[in-house]
């Protein structure tokens, strides 16, 4: 079962450092636990400090990039996921050890890092050329999926005799959700992660209504592909928004990158750390050398 990727805001957060003092968190035979010994105990762990790292890193970013992220967009993420994993999705929060609040607050937590990523990032006219390469407008097709390399063959065999694809699908295709639509699945560009490599670089050399003369070996098995929609690429200055999103994109799966992101934005926090023991906790993002903030 795939799991949610969200980034560096993807820390564990179920722990909190916030909550100090002598209030009673557990009791025992042996006697009872306090929220300052709890406090004490943890704060000495690496998860202890990777989650306030974190808990530090989410206010100084809501404080500089808040205005920019609306609930309308973190709830339109939020659905977008819902509606990939469908009736699963419970299992896949469950899985993450999450729930429908804490995932919420993660992408918001992403949303926020990615503005600052924007923010922080300078892109050259060098970087676009280069994205705009592998750039592949969103195309829609339509795909039998069968688990022998045979059937598929069978499949293509029908196509050149002259059958629709959407009969043919009807017929062969093993995948209950798509068979019966013509095999038509969600429209995608070369930044989509969750199909097949394969399976895209077969797509992307197909022509509008063309369709693949030999199977497409996948992850899922043997796959018949048919470009329903594919819109012109047309010039790079046509597309410079859609580059820079896909560089932004990018970026938020380079460690370095985000890496040096956060370190400009806790300089700009006003970050003091009060307790002595954890005073080096953001030592991985403020190098000695570099001013930190006071």
């Amino acid at each position: 079962m795939k799991k949610f990727f969200l980034g560096l805001a993807a820390l564990g957060m179920a722990i909190t450092l916030a909550a100090c003092g002598s209030k009673t968190v557990a009791t025992t035979s042996g006697g009872k636990i306090t929220q300052d010994q709890y406090y004490s105990s943890l704060k000495g762990t690496s998860q202890g400090k990777q989650v306030l790292q974190q808990m530090i890193i989410n206010k100084v970013l809501e404080k500089q990039y808040g205005d920019k992220v609306s609930d309308k967009t973190v709830t339109k993420q939020y659905n977008s996921y819902k509606d990939q994993y469908g009736s699963q999705f419970k299992s896949v929060l469950q899985s993450n050890g999450m729930d429908s609040s804490s995932l919420k607050k993660q992408l918001r937590s992403n949303l926020l890092l990615k503005e600052a990523v924007k923010d922080n990032d300078s892109i050259s006219e060098s970087q676009l050329e280069q994205e705009w390469k592998s750039y592949q407008p969103k195309v829609t097709v339509g795909q039998i999926l069968v688990s022998k390399k045979s059937a598929a063959e069978k499949a293509i065999k029908a196509l050149d005799d002259g059958q629709s694809f959407d009969s043919v699908a009807k017929k062969y295709s093993v995948d209950s959700s798509t068979r019966d639509k013509g095999g038509k699945i969600p429209a995608f560009d070369n930044t989509n992660t969750t199909l097949d490599a394969n399976f895209k670089k077969a797509a992307f050399k197909l022509d509008e209504g063309k369709y693949t003369k030999e199977p497409v070996k996948t992850e899922y098995g043997y796959q018949v592909i048919k470009m329903l929609d594919k819109p012109a690429k047309g010039k790079m200055s046509d597309h410079t928004k859609e580059l820079k999103e896909q560089i932004w994109n990018s970026d938020m799966s380079n460690s370095d990158k985000l890496h040096t992101v956060v370190g400009k934005v806790l300089k700009k926090g006003n970050v003091t750390i009060k307790d002595n023991d954890l005073k080096n906790v953001l030592d991985d993002y403020l190098s000695p050398a570099a001013p930190k903030a006071k």
